[in-house]
């Protein structure tokens, strides 16, 4: 545990003798999720501060008429948690679902506290803080402000900026895409054949090529 620990960026600073009595005490602890479980549903007390070490997460939520819309990923890497676990009510404001097999880090409420004595630990968690804000109020902005066409052509930009190629392989199904830009598949569908008809896209399956880049 310790090991995995020093290998990790945001705890690499900390001394083994001061992680140490947080792995004994259970303040710091090692999941395995199965794809398809259920970590915490919407309005769950947050009690820990979670770091994603392997697969994937995503934070989905349900509308009235039963359709999800999918807000975010937290690929390897990506925490969640910290934002509500020292707020007064600290409750879920999503679903968080295991969308493939995973691992992650779980950090108790007093184990952050103990942790954030540490300069270089207290400097990368405001920052991730930060990150996780920002991809907040992109998505805030993606929902209120902007088309599906803007929506969906700012993901296909950004996968290509991503992944570095043009095609761009979709990560996700058809349907996760559209539960990520919070439309019914159809409308999606729709969309999708409107750019390619125009001439802005072409589409194999799941490999998409941006014409007008």
């Amino acid at each position: 545990m310790l090991k995995t620990l020093g290998a990790i960026p945001l705890f690499a600073s900390i001394e083994k003798k001061d992680l140490a009595p947080l792995v004994q005490a259970q303040d710091i602890y090692l999941k395995n999720y199965r794809e398809g479980v259920t970590l915490y549903n919407q309005k769950e007390v947050c009690q820990t501060f979670d770091m994603v070490l392997s697969g994937s997460l995503v934070a989905y939520s349900l509308a009235e008429n039963g359709s999800a819309m999918t807000l975010f990923e937290f690929p390897p890497g990506q925490i969640l948690g910290a934002n509500l676990l020292f707020s007064p009510q600290g409750l879920y404001p999503f679903n968080i679902y295991c969308m493939a097999q995973a691992q992650v880090l779980h950090v108790t409420r007093r184990g952050v506290e103990a942790l954030l004595h540490h300069y270089d630990f207290t400097l990368a968690f405001i920052k991730m803080l930060s990150l996780n804000s920002n991809r907040l109020n992109q998505k805030i902005t993606m929902v209120t402000q902007k088309t599906l066409r803007e929506n969906l052509l700012d993901y296909l930009q950004e996968e290509v900026r991503r992944q570095g190629t043009n095609p761009l392989s979709l990560p996700m199904s058809k349907k996760q895409l559209a539960d990520y830009l919070g439309v019914q598949r159809p409308s999606l569908f729709r969309e999708l054949k409107k750019l390619k008809d125009e001439g802005l896209i072409q589409v194999d399956n799941k490999k998409i090529y941006l014409a007008y880049l």
